[in-house]
């Protein structure tokens, strides 16, 4: 299996969804779209992976290279290519399939309970996890549901937390890969530090690493494999056909 695996900035890469590729033998290539300034090409990949990013998928008048990404992963998913995207590329997956990005009454930050809704349960993937998950949510957008999407999780400020299009493209809005270094590093970005001081002032982000550090991440951790491993299998048979 051959992934493209498309990046916005630095500080976010796959994290714990980079092992799982590579313990199942899969080619990863990096295309960190904000440093390009273009889409890639799909042509020769099997599966997409998106991550997140401090832009907007509106923010198409100072980066035109997002009108041509969401092109790209709404083609590339009605075609019946695996994707699965992350905070940013969950918005880019609902975007590209026509529903709208916008947003949200309030940033949502922190180390936050997600509910599976009653599809989730059953989902053969997102089904996995416990019917109420801890993740780290840093977002201030959502979106509305894609014509034909089927929601799997959902949080109190933001109903809208993970979906399904298909059989085997997956977006969740919430974060499970990342680590406590990772976050670190996204404390540092300006975009993410005025979301942090905006709803829970600059001294909740040591409780936040904390958490990524103790039971609580190592939980995360784990649940972030058994999820990214699921869509990794649903994906190889999805290209077998």
């Amino acid at each position: 299996m051959r992934s493209l695996v498309l990046q916005h900035i630095a500080c976010e890469p796959p994290g714990a969804f980079a092992e799982v590729m590579r313990e199942r033998g899969w080619i990863a290539a990096t295309c960190e779209i904000d440093e390009v300034g273009q889409a890639p090409e799909i042509a020769g990949f099997d599966a997409i992976v998106a991550m997140g990013g401090p832009m907007s998928v509106n923010d198409e008048e100072s980066l035109p290279w997002l009108a041509d990404e969401k092109q790209l992963i709404g083609d590339a998913v009605r075609a019946g290519v695996p994707y699965f995207g992350a905070c940013l590329g969950v918005q880019l997956l609902a975007a590209g399939l026509g529903a709208k990005v916008y947003p949200g009454p309030e940033p949502e930050v922190g180390i936050l309970p997600v509910e599976l809704t009653d599809e989730g349960r059953v989902d053969p993937i997102m089904g996995s996890l416990d019917g109420t998950i801890l993740a780290l949510q840093w977002h201030g957008d959502t979106f509305d549901l894609p014509v034909g999407a089927i929601r799997l999780a959902s949080s109190v400020a933001y109903p809208n937390q993970a979906f399904r299009f298909g059989s085997c493209a997956y977006g969740i809005q919430f974060h499970i890969e990342v680590s406590a270094e990772m976050a670190e590093e996204w404390a540092r970005v300006p975009e993410y530090q005025a979301a942090l001081e905006q709803t829970v002032g600059v001294g909740a982000l040591d409780d936040m690493i904390e958490a990524l550090r103790d039971e609580r991440g190592q939980r995360m951790h784990g649940h972030a494999r058994e999820l990214f491993a699921r869509w990794c299998a649903v994906a190889e048979d999805a290209r077998r056909v």
